[in-house]
């Protein structure tokens, strides 16, 4: 199973019963079909960035799940068919183990430490190329004075 988040903005016309009928119809979709809700966010209404649909308002909604693709792609699905439905996105997050697994200290500030050497490495071979385009230009100004001077 992978992990999942939708993020949804449903229409501020809906009253709080309406708005919860949609909500609770999300979440047995997700849980009917074998998925795993961890985490429902309710921002709730909110002044949107641009008009939608001419609405300037919208409920905003959060779902953080655990489920088989085929979850994500009916959510959208109803969405889709949906006119109470404004806007909405699914983000694939990876997979729940692959988040658990925490990377041991002596690994992680290995990795720290050949992130910085190899900045330190490009930070001197910039400074070389500098050096040289500055020794070049030196000499370009030397040859045009010798010119100048003939």
């Amino acid at each position: 199973m992978k992990h999942y988040e939708t993020g949804v903005i449903i229409a501020p016309s809906l009253s709080d019963e309406q708005i919860e009928e949609q909500i609770s119809q999300m979440t047995e979709l997700i849980t009917s079909m074998k998925g795993n809700l961890l985490r429902e966010e309710r921002w709730g209404k909110r002044k949107l960035a641009y008009p939608i649909k001419r609405f300037t308002n919208g409920y905003y909604l959060f779902l953080d799940y655990e489920a088989r693709p085929e979850v994500a792609a009916e959510l959208e699905r109803r969405f889709r068919q949906s006119d109470l439905i404004l806007r909405y996105m699914t983000v694939k997050k990876g997979t729940i183990s692959a988040l658990k697994k925490k990377k041991p200290k002596e690994v992680e500030a290995e990795e720290a430490l050949t992130d910085i050497t190899q900045l330190i490495e490009a930070e001197k071979i910039e400074e070389r190329e500098v050096r040289m385009s500055e020794e070049r230009v030196k000499e370009k100004d030397k040859e045009v004075k010798v010119k100048e001077r003939s």
